[in-house]
Order: C-alpha cells, then sequence, then structure tokens
C-alpha cells in the first residue's frame, strides 16, 4: 500500500467538502476539518482526516445531526452545561470550550460539562483552544468500551483521553493529550490501514493474550497498569457521570449502530492564572521551567529532554512546510466524487 504528500490546504478542502456532501452544514464541516488536519499536522493521525469517512457515514445514516440547535445554560458564575443537540463532537467541544474561556476571563474559571455530543477527535485542539487566550485548559472525554481494567480479562472502560494546555510567555503552550489506555484505538485502526504490525502491549486478542497483529485486537489495556486504570474512570466520572451520561459498557459504540445518536458526554475547563497569581510572573515561569528541562542532561539515546507535546509541534511544523503523509487509500477516498 502506497503513502502519499498532501499539503494541510488540501487536505482541509477535501475534508470539508466530503462532510458538506454528506448534508453538514459548511460552517461545521469546516471546523470538523480544522480539527482532523490538525491531529494530521501534530502527527497523531489516528485522529486525523482518517475519520472522515466514518463521520459521513454516520451522516448518511442518521446518526449525526446535520443541523443542529446548540444551547448553553450557565448554572453558576464559574459552571455551565452546553448541549451539543447529537451534532459533530468536533464543533460541539470548541463551542462549549468558547463558553468555558468566556466564564474564566470574566470569574477566574470556567467548568462546562458538555451532554449529547459525539466523537469530538483529538483533545489537544480544545485545550489549546485555552491556551492561545493565555488561560490553562482542561478536557476529558469517554469512549465505548475498548480497555480491559486492571486485574481484568475483559474491557469496561473506553480509552477516555484527558489533555492539558498551558500557556507561556515565549514558549509554545505546553499540551498534554493521552489517552488512558496504552494507545488510541485508533493508532490500532491505522496500522490496520497501513498493514502494519503493532508493537506488544498494545492490546489484547479475545483469549486476552498479547498480539501484535492489528486485526486481532479485540481490546486494548490500560497504560501504567492501575495508573491508567484509574485515570480512565476519572475522565469517565467527569466527562460521563457528571454530565448525567452513560459509563463504561452502557456508551453507545462508534462503531456499529450508524443511525442512533450516540449522547457522549465532554467535560472542558479553563481557568484564568491571573486570580491565583501575577499572570506575567507565571508565563516568565513557565518559560523558565520549559528551558531548565530543555538544560537537563539527555539520557543515553536520547539528544535532548521535550517538553510534553513539543515533539508534535516539531511534526507540526514540518508538515506545514512539507506537507502530511497519508495512505493512498485514505486520500483516494477524500477525492473521491471531486
Amino acid at each position: 500500500m502506497g503513502e502519499v504528500n498532501v499539503s494541510h490546504e488540501e487536505l482541509r478542502e477535501l475534508a470539508a467538502a466530503k462532510l458538506v456532501g454528506a448534508g453538514l452544514d459548511s460552517q461545521h464541516a469546516g471546523v470538523v476539518a480544522d480539527v482532523l488536519v490538525h491531529a494530521d499536522l501534530r502527527g497523531v493521525s489516528s485522529h486525523g482526516v482518517l475519520r472522515t469517512e466514518h463521520y459521513v457515514r454516520r451522516l448518511h445514516e442518521g446518526g449525526l445531526n446535520k443541523n443542529p440547535s446548540f444551547s448553553f445554560e450557565q448554572t453558576g458564575p464559574c459552571s455551565g452545561i452546553f448541549n451539543g443537540d447529537d451534532g459533530l463532537g468536533h464543533v460541539v467541544a470548541k463551542n462549549a470550550m468558547e463558553e468555558a474561556i468566556k466564564l474564566a476571563k470574566k470569574n477566574g474559571i470556567g467548568m462546562i460539562t458538555v451532554t449529547n455530543s459525539s466523537h469530538c477527535g483529538a483533545l489537544s485542539y480544545f485545550v489549546q483552544q485555552a491556551a492561545v487566550e493565555r488561560l490553562i485548559g482542561v478536557a476529558m472525554t469517554h469512549t465505548d468500551k475498548i480497555v480491559v481494567p486492571f486485574g481484568g480479562a475483559e474491557p469496561f472502560l473506553g480509552t477516555n483521553p484527558i489533555a492539558y494546555g498551558f500557556p507561556a510567555k515565549n514558549h509554545k503552550p505546553i499540551i498534554l493529550d493521552m489517552a488512558t489506555s496504552n494507545v488510541a484505538l485508533g493508532k490500532i485502526l491505522y496500522a490496520k490501514e497501513a498493514g502494519k504490525d503493532i508493537p506488544e502491549g498494545w492490546g489484547v486478542d479475545e483469549q486476552g493474550s498479547a498480539t501484535t497483529d492489528p486485526n486481532k485486537v479485540s481490546a486494548l489495556t490500560p497504560f501504567a497498569g492501575p495508573k491508567g486504570y484509574g485515570l480512565g474512570m476519572v475522565a469517565d466520572i467527569f466527562s460521563g457521570l457528571l454530565a448525567g451520561a452513560a459509563f463504561g459498557p452502557h456508551i453507545s459504540k462508534m462503531y456499529g449502530d450508524y443511525n442512533q445518536n450516540r449522547k457522549l458526554g465532554h467535560y472542558v475547563c479553563a481557568i484564568n492564572p491571573t486570580f491565583f497569581t501575577n499572570k506575567e510572573e507565571f508565563l516568565g515561569s513557565m518559560d523558565r521551567m520549559v528551558d531548565e528541562l530543555h538544560a537537563v542532561k539527555p539520557a543515553e539515546g536520547f539528544d535532548q529532554v521535550f517538553v510534553p507535546g513539543e515533539p508534535e509541534q516539531i511534526k507540526e511544523e514540518k508538515h506545514l512546510r512539507e506537507g502530511v503523509r497519508m495512505t493512498e487509500t485514505v486520500y483516494q477516498y477524500l477525492r473521491s466524487g471531486q
């Protein structure tokens, strides 16, 4: 299977056109495409335009609302509930974070639960929204069961990612975005699409045995055993239970029931450093922390120490210049019908 190099501008246009062709509002399609290409630029292909075909299928079969009416209820000075009306999660989460940012600028913190949403893509996009406004961003979401709990032989939780974004004065924001499984399910799907083996420890087969064949993976494992398992529960509680949504095995499947709305929950938060410390000193200290981490003596086999999100930022700069590598099958799908 071949690979092709595609500019980020072309990817955005192609992904948005596919979504519009499936009946999505052009403005919403542009946001979804922006989030997908954001992931591809950062080297997180599992959450990139690879997913376009899935969203198009859900739009065609009725599992997504093509023309949602969003609503936001502010429940306190720093809290609120955002109803996504079963629209595309990327647009829902972006709008919810915009509301959190408004609250944080006014009252110091904005904490919002999101209801009636769908898969929202890479959380790094939404915490970066806050970070570029010189705020701290937090985001969590839940997914359908695919991860075995520590000590368990069958899946219960989803990959349930957690993300944080921290602004700095001169350095780029520090972005930590991680699944609470060893890897995101999308990386298994990408390996399957590319016809490549996966590293041992990423997934287990139906018998619960480790496998390097992405086609045999039936469940994932939590990272660091009980630690990843615990944080996976935390993400499900914040984005599921706190939002009045389903949890664990009760969450609707991403791949299946394409005519049903998924009713997913998310949690987004923005924090204004000004309400806690001198903002300029905070931003300057963030720069100093990054500089001092860069100065740490690297271990054998490493060139230097990076801060969270920095390897992805380096990939982004490269891909903005040189284009994004992707499988030819995904590219041909995006171009089909053009």
